[in-house]
């Protein structure tokens, strides 16, 4: 689509469960301007036409990942999305699939949120008293931090759940965010959760449903490639069920690495905010 058109159409698709039987799509020209994104042209189309319209959305800045919708066909970002890009005058906006849907954009999520939190999505150690009450800071290399960085970068979106064809026809799939997460956590060396994890990643939540299609990484508005984490996660739980690999034990409190002499003493914990 060039720069220089003047008008674009929205197809938004409507429910409001108070009042349709079932989704409808409905059709709005608005004015464009260079360097519109997909979620200005919504703000466009509630001012001109739809003041009723409802969807999630945020920071603008592709960084809290509220305002993931279908657009086009594909999951995506309404903030990170140019009209332009899309390379056609017609902009088709609905919620995300494979979730139930609370109003128009709106897609309910809780169940995307449920398998996360059952997955344990946080640093899980033994010294209970260190966590709460800390006396420094644990330790963790560079190429520690390599293993799981990539993996930390997911906001949530619910875009790759979407894109999924396994969590589509399978509801007991737990879907690539909450495994993704899962194995961010397990690559993590100040984490000693992985055992407790196991238990439920051996069973129909975990990794083993998903055949790789990779669709989920291909829509990651943040390059977080959840298909990889899952198919590391498959090789940690084999090697484990095959005693090949020991469980890790959680890196300890910071203290001077050997060879880096600028690293003075050990690192204080800061002070706690609440």
């Amino acid at each position: 689509m060039s720069d220089t058109m003047h008008e674009v159409t929205y197809r938004i698709r409507h429910f409001d469960p108070n009042r349709d039987a079932a989704p409808h799509w409905e059709e709005y020209r608005i004015p464009y301007a260079p360097g519109m994104t997909v979620l200005d042209g919504l703000w466009k189309v509630k001012e001109l036409h739809a003041p009723g319209l409802a969807w999630r959305s945020s920071c603008r800045m592709g960084v809290c990942g509220s305002c993931g919708m279908l657009i086009n066909g594909k999951p995506g970002l309404a903030c990170n999305t140019q009209i332009s890009e899309l390379g056609t005058s017609l902009v088709a906006v609905a919620p995300l699939p494979n979730f139930e849907i609370v109003r128009d954009l709106v897609p309910d999520l809780r169940p995307m949120i449920e398998a996360h939190r059952v997955l344990m999505p946080y640093i899980l150690r033994d010294d209970v008293e260190e966590r709460e009450n800390p006396t420094g800071e644990f330790w963790q290399s560079p190429e520690e931090l390599e293993h799981y960085l990539q993996f930390s970068y997911c906001i949530k979106c619910g875009c790759c759940m979407a894109a999924c064809p396994t969590y589509a026809t399978d509801p007991s799939y737990s879907g690539p965010m909450p495994l993704g997460q899962a194995h961010r956590y397990n690559s993590d060396s100040r984490d000693g959760g992985f055992a407790a994890r196991r238990e439920l990643l051996f069973g129909e939540k975990g990794p083993w449903r998903c055949h790789f299609a990779g669709e989920c990484s291909r829509v990651c508005p943040k390059g977080v490639d959840p298909a990889k984490a899952i198919q590391l996660m498959k090789r940690e739980l084999v090697l484990s069920f095959l005693r090949l690999r020991r469980a890790k034990c959680p890196s300890g409190l910071a203290k001077k690495p050997e060879g880096i002499g600028r690293r003075e003493g050990i690192p204080e914990a800061p002070a706690p905010t609440v």
